[in-house]
């Protein structure tokens, strides 16, 4: 499954979700707000676009990778420090490509994803300018 949405996700739900008896491994990537002295975060996404290029990439990752599984779900809306922004789930056969193609994952939506991050704070609001490859949350 590949989603965009304002709704909060259960981390524990889409692990069970994905978990198969046949995976040795399930790596997990959750992005969450940040204290970086602002009070709100938003996120806007050209969301049509944004589910097919998280599709293609994940596509990517089935055919780069020797993995059994992936589920990535991206909100967009307010945010307060600590909430739940971003979450990746992969499962594999080993942790090592499961790692790989989570990381690879992470850094291609950073690359190719129309979302845009606005930060608010008490010296204003700003809009983030992209993030190159190997960028954080």
């Amino acid at each position: 499954m590949v989603s965009v949405t304002r709704d909060d996700f259960d981390v524990n739900a889409v692990i069970d979700r994905v978990r198969s008896p046949d995976m040795g491994a399930l790596v997990t990537f959750l992005g969450v707000v940040r204290d970086d002295g602002i009070d709100v975060m938003e996120l806007e996404a050209y969301e049509e676009v944004a589910v097919k290029e998280m599709e293609a990439i994940r596509d990517e990752a089935f055919e780069q990778f020797p993995i059994m599984a992936v589920e990535i779900i991206h909100r967009i809306g307010r945010f307060q420090v600590g909430e739940n922004i971003l979450l990746i789930v992969v499962g594999a056969g080993h942790r090592g490509e499961a790692f790989d193609a989570c990381e690879y994952i992470i850094d291609r939506i950073k690359q190719s994803v129309p979302i845009w991050k606005k930060e608010i704070g008490k010296d204003g609001e700003r809009w983030v300018p992209g993030e190159s490859h190997g960028g954080d949350a």
